[in-house]
């Protein structure tokens, strides 16, 4: 790999800071978070599978949910609001179904483990759902997906958050921005079709920039504190975000809602205690994840031979003006991951900085602080991060 400035369109949203910087190594980037987690408080499976999957979500572009994320799980570690060592238990079990408690543990850590057995219900029966409660903030929908799909079958998953958005014809926050993924597995050689999305218009995360920017706002992604439509970034977020597609968008917030919170036991909407800017209450959010095996209705090969020949279909269709080509649902992801893994990982000042507080606030050692600046993982630079093990040990 080398290790140099992201380029092109595939690099995705970033601030000119983040560009400026040399890119991070994967490896050593996942190294040293594992080591956070690790003097933490996390076993050091547990610790591999968030480090993993931060390092995974920046990879693909999606960088609300990578290492940015590392302090704000490391505080509640602290605060004694997550439970470092669960016990998760399996509170019912069917041939195709199983509802898991995962004792205010890490939510990445209960819904990997939920996502698989789901797997591994379908690869029996055909089918399999998981359901989760007693859990926390579970990081990027589409890794649980993708763990599906790379099993050549066909993935969902939703999740619970805390409220930020209003439901359609309402002024005041109930529903969180409730994300859903799926993912349906392709033939060898071609990214598996990956979606992911929030609920809400749009991210939170593009309301913060605006503001800081300076820019103003659509009208149509939020509502100020008295209910009005609002072009003003800090109005936007006194207030509340709007669902996507108006009352198509809540619509959809509401079954993740019920998928993910009724059916597992989990807190709800306006019930689920904030992630940040929380010192005293646990989340109790809920997960539900599905997995379905092709076979049960057409021959597997079959089936991806058709996904083959849809996915070429679209792609031949002309483009529209102001865009290249058209995308399959985690194309462009699977190009920013590939251009990431060459180059290194764009982060910002910021966050390093923020990285390098954690990591000296619980002692880890400045060896593994220093992939920071690019420089190589100990162990050499063919040790491959558990992101890179988990793409190789794909179909």
């Amino acid at each position: 790999m080398s290790v140099g400035r992201e380029r092109g369109a595939a690099a995705g949203a970033g601030t000119a800071a983040a560009d400026a910087l040399p890119g991070v190594e994967p490896a050593g980037l996942e190294e040293l978070v594992r080591r956070i987690f690790v003097a933490a408080g996390l076993s050091e499976q547990d610790a591999r599978a968030v480090a993993g999957h931060l390092v995974l979500a920046d990879l693909r572009g999606v960088d609300s949910h990578g290492v940015s994320r590392t302090a704000i799980y490391v505080t509640r570690l602290r605060q004694g609001l997550v439970n470092p060592r669960p016990r998760h238990r399996t509170l019912t079990e069917t041939p195709v179904s199983a509802l898991l408690d995962a004792d205010n543990g890490s939510g990445i850590v209960a819904a990997e483990q939920a996502m698989r057995a789901a797997v591994g219900k379908a690869a029996e029966t055909g089918i399999g759902m998981a359901s989760v409660r007693n859990s926390n903030h579970c990081g990027m929908l589409a890794h649980y997906t993708g763990m599906a799909a790379r099993e050549g079958l066909i993935g969902f998953a939703t999740t619970s958050a805390p409220p930020a958005m209003a439901p359609w014809g309402a002024k005041e926050a109930f529903f969180g921005t409730n994300p859903l993924s799926y993912a349906v597995p392709t033939p060898a050689g071609r990214p598996d079709i990956v979606f992911d999305m929030a609920t809400s218009h749009v991210a939170k995360g593009k309301i913060i920039l605006a503001g800081k920017n300076g820019e103003r706002i659509p009208l149509g992604w939020a509502l100020d504190s008295e209910g009005r439509p609002t072009h003003d970034p800090a109005s936007a977020l006194r207030g509340t975000m709007l669902p996507l597609g108006g009352a198509k968008g809540s619509g959809l917030a509401l079954l993740v809602d019920v998928l993910s919170s009724l059916l597992s036991g989990a807190h709800h909407g306006p019930h689920i205690p904030p992630l940040y800017d929380n010192p005293d209450r646990a989340q109790g959010i809920g997960h539900f994840f599905l997995a379905l095996r092709p076979g049960v209705f057409v021959p597997p090969e079959e089936f991806t031979a058709r996904v083959a020949g849809l996915a070429d279909e679209l792609k031949a269709l002309p483009a529209a003006e102001g865009h290249d080509r058209v995308y399959l649902p985690g194309e462009p992801e699977a190009e920013r991951e590939a251009l990431r893994r060459e180059h290194g990982i764009p982060l910002s000042a910021e966050v390093r900085a923020e990285l390098r507080e954690v990591a000296s606030g619980l002692g880890v050692a400045r060896s593994s602080v220093d992939a920071l600046d690019g420089a190589r993982p100990p162990g050499g630079p063919d040790r491959g991060s558990a992101s890179d093990r988990e793409r190789g040990a794909a179909r």
